[in-house]
């Protein structure tokens, strides 16, 4: 039997993932939860080798990365080579950093799988319109948020914006959407037009395999406390968590979510 290994962070997306496989691999770099009789490895950044050898010795021939991670601090004094080549990109942007990421579990042989090809209904499909109908300034706001995005997808920037009324009260950088969407929400209501929408979405080029976008119940909180007024995400191109739960929440606050 071949086995895929979770490199888990935090949240609910490991621990689905796990469930939809059979004898997955659970590997931890930091401290998070792992489910109850895990085969579970723990992991340092610094001694890669030490992990390929402990997942070949499990049967591991491909791997799913899932959950929030943050950079790590790293110990330049106990780098092994296969960590050595990845520190020389902690410098850089994150598509360059897990682009190197993929390249160096590729090299030892594992296939890289997306969260998506594991559980393919954890995207929305095209026409998905959860809650109210959005309005035309809300369509406008939208699309003004996405064009933000595309223009600096090249700067390797973040995956999301909020715009209102046409003026932008947000831009993802690299605190995340939950610090994005503070932001907005300390937002005088004297400087905001709109209620605005929120627009998350991959980066171009960006290598979904590793780095989805995601969302879920704690974001529409976050949209509901900022005085949003809805969420547009690409269909197929961001995660979406506890969908029942989700839709509820946004029917019950007057948002909408819509997926184009």
């Amino acid at each position: 039997m071949t086995r895929t290994a979770i490199i888990a962070g935090s949240g609910q997306l490991p621990q689905i993932l796990a469930a939809a496989l059979e004898a997955p691999v659970y590997v931890t770099l930091s401290d998070v939860t792992v489910p109850d009789g895990a085969d579970h490895v723990t992991a340092r950044i610094e001694k890669l080798g030490k992990l390929f050898k402990a997942l070949k010795a499990r049967d591991v021939t491909s791997v799913a990365f899932a959950g929030a991670m943050a950079r790590p601090k790293v110990n330049p004094v106990l780098l092994d080579r296969h960590a050595l080549r990845l520190a020389t990109s902690l410098g850089k942007g994150d598509d360059a950093l897990l682009r190197e990421v993929i390249a160096t579990f590729e090299g030892q042989g594992f296939t890289v799988r997306a969260a998506t090809e594991i559980c393919p209904d954890l995207t929305l499909p095209a026409g998905t319109l959860w809650g109210r109908k959005p309005s035309a300034t809300d369509l406008d706001d939208a699309a003004r948020a996405q064009a933000v995005l595309d223009a600096l997808s090249p700067l390797d920037v973040g995956q999301g914006a909020v715009c209102a009324g046409g003026q932008m009260l947000g831009i993802e950088t690299l605190q995340g959407t939950d610090a994005m969407l503070g932001f907005v929400a300390a937002t005088p209501a004297s400087l905001r037009r709109e209620r605005g929408v929120f627009v998350k979405m991959p980066k171009a080029g960006q290598d979904l395999r590793i780095d989805m976008p995601t969302i879920g119940l704690d974001t529409v909180e976050a949209v509901i406390a900022a005085g949003i007024g809805g969420m547009v995400i690409p269909a197929g191109g961001v995660i979406v968590l506890d969908h029942v739960a989700m839709k509820s929440r946004i029917e019950e606050a007057g948002l909408f979510l819509q997926a184009l």
